[in-house]
This record gives structure tokens, C-alpha cells and sequence, in this order.
């Protein structure tokens, strides 16, 4: 393949020529490529066709035949998940959507280092990246990078762990949570975590096509950085969880409406102080959620997303559910509203929700 560096015989090392773009990728792979699809597959023992399969759910474009493309990393990758398979944690049923997950996650990370790597060794040369000693040094920070990745991704094991093992109970136990304990629901497959009562909610910027008509690149980031602070915060300080951002809305879930229900309103009073950002709106559910492969499914998402949709600016929605659960629970106001026809609920009944007029919120949530 033109650009690649040629490849040696095995055991001896490949002739260091080629291109900058060659350079660049034999560093972030940290080996020169030796095998073509064929070895790969026949290395890590497992069929030709299914190794395609794992690759394409990557998201990587097909490699032709005879091209010398992957290293010992991809033969070593593809045993593993051959291992996986073994011990019963992955399914080859549901294997190629293990990976698929872990790709769409991990490519968003490696696009913005990649941008950000780009960025910075085109300022340290002052000349185009790729080549010379700027990548030279570019190879020191990526330790430093998997030492960080790591342990991001051992705490949140970590935390998400312990909040397993509380079990769907915990939350009854604090007094936030009145449904009953899910019964066992559909088979599981790993990667799911099964059906759980939870609360969701969906926060967007109101107006923001019109406010970003006319920004430039940089001043457009500005206002995406603050709005993905600004919810980032107010959710892990609420004890919630960001399961995903969507451009100019954020997609939270909280263990019980009371925690949700307060990171809306303090979501709604922060946005409203800060100049350079539009006033949200929130819409929230309560309900069953299907949580698979870190995202979440179930009418209550549905719903939470439709009443977002209805909401006025700097208010927040609740359905029926979600109200229930905050029945007799201090520092609340509900105000049921005329129910609305929208995508999927043709008579969805709004909940207003606002903070009671004392103020006063109930001790120890």
C-alpha cells in the first residue's frame, strides 16, 4: 500500500522510510504494519470472514487483499476478544455489538486528541505536523495519555460498580423512590444491565440555531465549552450521570426523580446567569429504562425528549410518573398542565415543576 513503510522479514526490523503520514501512524500503533487481513485472522485463529466482521463493527473501511496493514496489536486484539468469548463475558451473538460500542465511544475520544495533537505540533514546529522532532516529542505525551485514560476509566468502573451493588433498593431505602423493584423482564446479554427504574432528562439551549447563525468557529466552541461545563457540573455535583451530549442538548439520568429534579432546576437557575449561554429548557421522566452498552432505552427516554421539545424557556416538564415520585416530598411545586399531542404520545400530560416558594428541600437527599 503506497505509503506504508515496506516490511521486513519477521524478527527483523522494517526499513524506518516513508512518508510523514506512515511516521505519524507507526507512532500512535507503536509498530511498523507487517499483516495483511489474512495473517491477522490465521495469527489469532479465528475465521476470515468473522475478523471482517469485528473490523467493520470498528468502523474501519475494509482492507484489500495482500495489503500489509495490521501489526501484532491487531492479532493480539482479536484473540482477546476470541477470550471473551470463551469465558461466556461476550456472546458471539451479541459480540460485534460489544465492539461496535466500544468504538463509537473510544473514535470520539481519539478524534479530538488527534485534532488537539494536530493542533499543538503544528504551534511547537511553526510549520506543517507530521515530520521532523515535533513528532519526536509528540511520542513523550502518549503515556501520559493512556496513564490518564486508564484511570478515568477504572474510576468510573469503580463508581458505576457501587452503584450496582447498591441494587434497585438503595434508593427506596433513602426515601426517593416508591416503584417496585423490576421483575426479571427479557433475557439479558452482556452489555446490559437490564431494565431499572430510573430518572431521565434531556436540558437544551432554546434558540440556538439563531444565536449560532452567525458565530465564528471559535466563538461558537465557546459557548458549546460553557454549555458542556456548565451541565457537566450541576450533574455530577446532583449525583447524576451525562449519557451522552448531542450538540446543544444534554442527555442526564439520575438513580431518583429528587436528584433529577434538582439538577433541572439548579441547571435552569445557572444558565440563567450566564450571559453567554440562552436559557434552557428540561424536560423528565420516570420509569423502566433498558440500559445497553452505556446509552439508555425506554418509553420514559422517549418521553423525557418529547417534553423537552414542549417546554417553554427556562422551565422544566415532568411527566405523571415523575410527579408521583416526588408526591410528599419537600421543596417541590407541580402544576399539571393540559395535555399535549406529540410523536409517539398523543395525549402526554406536562407536569410543571418548580421550586416550592420556602425554598426548603428536604434534609439528607
Amino acid at each position: 500500500m503506497s505509503g506504508l513503510r515496506p516490511v521486513a522479514p519477521e524478527g527483523e526490523p522494517a526499513e524506518a522510510t516513508g512518508p510523514p503520514t506512515a511516521a505519524l501512524r507507526e507512532l500512535v500503533l507503536g509498530a511498523a504494519p507487517r499483516w495483511t487481513r489474512r495473517d491477522v485472522a490465521a495469527r489469532a485463529g479465528v475465521g476470515l470472514e468473522r475478523a471482517e466482521r469485528i473490523w467493520r463493527a470498528l468502523g474501519f473501511p475494509a482492507v484489500e487483499d495482500g495489503e500489509r496493514f495490521f501489526t501484532d496489536a491487531d492479532v493480539e486484539a482479536l484473540r482477546a476478544v476470541a477470550r471473551l468469548i470463551e469465558t461466556g463475558l461476550v456472546t458471539s451473538r451479541n459480540e460485534t455489538m460489544v465492539v461496535r460500542a466500544v468504538a463509537y465511544h473510544l473514535s470520539r475520544l481519539a478524534e479530538w486528541q488527534i485534532e488537539a495533537f494536530w493542533g499543538w505540533l503544528g504551534r511547537a514546529s511553526g510549520t506543517a505536523p507530521g515530520d521532523g522532532e515535533p513528532v519526536e516529542r509528540a511520542a513523550e505525551l502518549m503515556p501520559e495519555l493512556e496513564a490518564l485514560q486508564r484511570y478515568v476509566w477504572r474510576r468510573h468502573l469503580a463508581a458505576y460498580a457501587e452503584r450496582l451493588q447498591a441494587g434497585p433498593g438503595a434508593a427506596e431505602e433513602e426515601g426517593a423512590s416508591h416503584a417496585p423493584a423490576p421483575g426479571p423482564g427479557p433475557a439479558r446479554h452482556p452489555g446490559d444491565a437490564g431494565l431499572r427504574y430510573r430518572a431521565v432528562g434531556f436540558t437544551d439551549m432554546v434558540g440556538y440555531t439563531r444565536l449560532t447563525r452567525g458565530l465564528e468557529g471559535a466563538e461558537l466552541g465557546r459557548v458549546i465549552d460553557s454549555f458542556e461545563s456548565l451541565t457537566g457540573d450541576v450533574i455530577a455535583e446532583g449525583h447524576g450521570r451525562v449519557v451522552k451530549t448531542m450538540g446543544d442538548e444534554v442527555f442526564f439520568v439520575c438513580e431518583s426523580a429528587s436528584c433529577a429534579a434538582d439538577i433541572a432546576l439548579e441547571l435552569t437557575a445557572r444558565a440563567h446567569g450566564a450571559p453567554e449561554l440562552p436559557r434552557v429548557r428540561t424536560g423528565l421522566a420516570y420509569g423502566e429504562v433498558l440500559s445497553r452498552f452505556g446509552d439508555l432505552y425506554g418509553t420514559a427516554v422517549n418521553a423525557a425528549a418529547r417534553l423537552t421539545t414542549v417546554a417553554r424557556p427556562g422551565t422544566v416538564l415532568v411527566d405523571t410518573a415523575f410527579s408521583g415520585e416526588l408526591a410528599g416530598v419537600a421543596g417541590y411545586e407541580l402544576r399539571g398542565l393540559r395535555p399535549v399531542s406529540v410523536r409517539g404520545f398523543p395525549r402526554l400530560r406536562p407536569v410543571l415543576l418548580r421550586p416550592a416558594p420556602a425554598g426548603r428541600r428536604k434534609a439528607g437527599r
